[in-house]
C-alpha cells in the first residue's frame, strides 16, 4: 500500500508571518494537496521570551485569506492533538528519557559564564567551538533544572537526499552535541520537531535553506532514536528586490495581511508565490487553485533563488481582476468608494486603471474621480491642443456639440459617442484637436480616460454642458 502523503507548516507564534514563511506553506499545502494527503499546521510556542500575543490568530488568518486551508491543526483539531508545542511537553519528555536510558543525553552541567568562556578559547585557538570537546566524562542525572544536552553517537560524515537540491553531505565538523530540553521545561526546535513530525507522521518536511546546516545534527537524533527520518525538500529563498539578499522583516518583507489590506486578491497572491521559486514547466503564468494542486511536483522547484518583483505581482493581480464576474468587480470596487462614487458606469473605467483595488484610494486622493460628480476647473490654455488657435478649438467644439446633440440620451453609449467624435476628428489635420480639449473639458485632468467613456458616464446634459463650458 502506498504510504500517505503527510506534510506540515510549523511557525513560531513571534510576530507576523510574511510572504517567504507563506510559500513555505503553500509548497506544503500543495504537495499534500496533490497526492490527496493530508496538511498540519503545527504551532510551534516554546520560545515564551520570544512569543507575540495574538500572532497565532494573525497566522490562521495569514493562511486562510490565502486558501491554505488545514486538514489538522489548533483551532480544529484532529487525531494528533495538541498541535500546540507548549502543550505537547510530556511527550518531548517521554522520548528525553529514552534518550537519557540509552546514554544519548545528559544534563548540561555548566553555566553560562563557563560556556562563553570554552567559545572566546576556541576563538582565540581559531578554531571552531564545539561542546562535545567540553563534554563531561560522567553524566549527572537530569532532575529538570538544567538544560539537557543530546550526546551525538557516531562523529561521522553524514549523506543524505534533498528532493529539491539531491544528493547532500557533511562531515563530523556539523556535529555537536545540542539542548534539547531548556531549563524552563520547554524543548528546543532540533528536538521539538523531530519528535513531533514522528508522532504526527510527517513524510516531508519542507524548509528554508537556513535549517541544511543543521540536517546532520537531527539525522545524529534520527539515529539516536532509532527512527526513519522524513523527505527533506529544502526551498531557495525569496530574494529582495535587488535580488541580492534574501527578503526578510528587517529588509521590508510585508505582514502577509497587508498585500490583502492593499486590496489583492488572495488567488493572485497564490498564484504569484506558487511562481517564485517553482516552474511549472511551459510559459503559462496564470493558474487557478485547483490548477496549481493538479501540476505542482516538489521536483519542479528550483535551486536559486527567485528576486521578488511588485510589478509582477500587480499584473497577476490585473490578470485575477479581468476575471472577477460583474457582480463581484461592482461589489469589491464599491467598497473602496465613498457613496458618491458609487456609480455602475464608473466600474470598467476604474477596473482599467488599478491593478489592485488599493490604487483606487491614490485615484481618489489624487482627484482622478472628482470630475465624475465635480465640475472641473482649469485653464484656457490647457484646453488648446499644441499650437491649435482658441478659434479654431471653439469651432470645433462646437462641431462636436452639434453632432452629440443628434444622439438620443438613451443611446448616449461608449460607442456612439466614440462613432460621433471620430468622424469629425478624422477630418482634422490631427485628431488631437478635437479630442484634447473635448477629454480636458470634461475631466479637467492631465491624465484620465479616454473622452468617449466619460461623456459616457456622464451623460449626454452634462457633457453638452461642460463642452459648452469650455467654448
Amino acid at each position: 500500500m502506498e504510504q500517505k502523503i503527510i506534510t506540515r507548516f510549523a511557525p513560531s507564534p513571534t510576530g507576523f508571518i510574511h510572504v517567504g514563511n507563506l510559500r513555505t506553506a503553500l509548497y506544503a499545502y500543495l504537495w499534500a494537496k496533490k497526492n490527496k494527503g493530508t496538511f498540519i499546521l503545527r504551532i510551534e510556542d516554546t520560545d515564551k521570551a520570544r512569543e507575540v500575543e495574538g500572532s497565532i490568530d494573525h497566522i490562521m488568518k495569514s493562511l486562510k485569506w490565502l486558501g491554505v486551508n488545514w486538514d489538522e491543526g489548533p483551532d480544529i483539531g484532529g487525531p494528533n492533538a495538541p498541535y500546540l508545542q507548549s502543550q505537547r511537553l510530556e511527550s518531548y519528555k517521554k522520548y528525553a528519557q529514552i534518550l537519557i536510558e540509552k546514554g544519548l543525553a545528559y544534563p548540561d552541567p555548566y553555566t553560562e559564564e563557563e560556556i562563553d568562556g570554552f567559545r572566546e578559547k576556541a576563538e582565540l585557538e581559531k578554531k571552531a567551538f564545539l561542546f562535545r570537546e567540553h563534554r563531561p566524562i560522567t553524566f549527572g542525572v537530569w532532575d529538570g533544572t538544567r538544560p539537557l544536552r543530546f550526546k551525538v553517537g557516531d562523529i561521522k560524515s553524514y549523506h543524505w537526499h534533498d528532493e529539491v537540491y539531491g544528493d547532500l553531505s557533511a562531515g563530523p565538523e556539523a556535529l555537536d552535541d545540542f539542548i534539547l530540553i531548556k531549563s524552563d521545561g520547554y524543548p528546543t526546535y532540533n528536538f521539538a520537531h523531530v519528535i513531533d513530525d514522528l508522532e504526527m507522521g510527517v513524510t516531508h518536511v519542507m524548509r528554508g535553506q537556513e535549517f541544511i546546516s543543521s540536517v546532520p545534527k537531527y539525522l545524529s537524533l534520527y539515529d539516536g532514536l532509532g527512527i526513519k527520518p522524513p523527505l527533506f525538500a529544502t526551498l531557495p529563498p525569496i530574494m529582495g528586490k535587488d535580488g541580492n539578499k534574501k527578503l526578510g522583516k528587517r529588509d521590508g518583507a510585508k505582514d502577509v495581511l497587508e498585500y490583502e489590506r492593499e486590496g489583492y486578491l488572495p488567488g493572485a497572491m497564490m498564484n504569484f508565490l506558487a511562481l517564485l521559486g517553482w516552474n511549472p514547466g511551459d510559459d503559462k503564468e496564470i493558474f487557478t487553485k485547483d490548477e496549481l494542486i493538479n501540476i505542482f511536483d516538489i521536483s519542479r522547484i528550483g535551486h536559486s533563488g527567485a528576486q521578488w518583483n511588485d510589478d509582477k505581482l500587480d499584473w497577476i493581480n490585473k490578470e485575477y481582476i479581468k476575471k472577477l464576474e460583474n457582480e463581484e468587480l461592482e461589489n469589491k470596487i464599491f467598497e473602496w468608494l465613498p457613496e458618491e462614487l458609487k456609480i455602475k458606469k464608473l466600474v470598467p473605467v476604474i477596473a482599467e486603471r488599478i491593478s489592485k483595488f488599493g490604487d483606487i484610494k491614490k485615484m481618489i486622493t489624487e482627484g482622478e474621480l472628482d470630475f465624475f460628480y465635480k465640475q472641473p476647473e482649469y485653464s484656457k490654455e490647457k484646453l488648446i491642443f499644441k499650437n491649435t488657435t482658441p478659434e479654431k478649438t471653439s469651432l470645433n467644439l462646437k462641431e462636436a456639440i452639434t453632432a452629440l446633440q443628434k444622439i438620443d440620451e438613451k443611446d448616449f453609449s461608449f460607442e456612439n459617442v466614440k462613432i460621433t467624435l471620430m468622424q469629425i476628428a478624422d477630418g482634422l489635420p490631427s485628431r488631437g484637436e478635437l479630442l484634447h480639449p473635448v477629454r480636458y473639458a470634461l475631466s479637467g485632468l492631465d491624465k484620465s480616460p479616454d473622452p468617449f467613456v466619460i461623456a459616457m458616464i456622464l451623460g449626454k446634459n452634462e457633457t453638452l454642458s461642460r463642452l459648452q463650458k469650455a467654448i
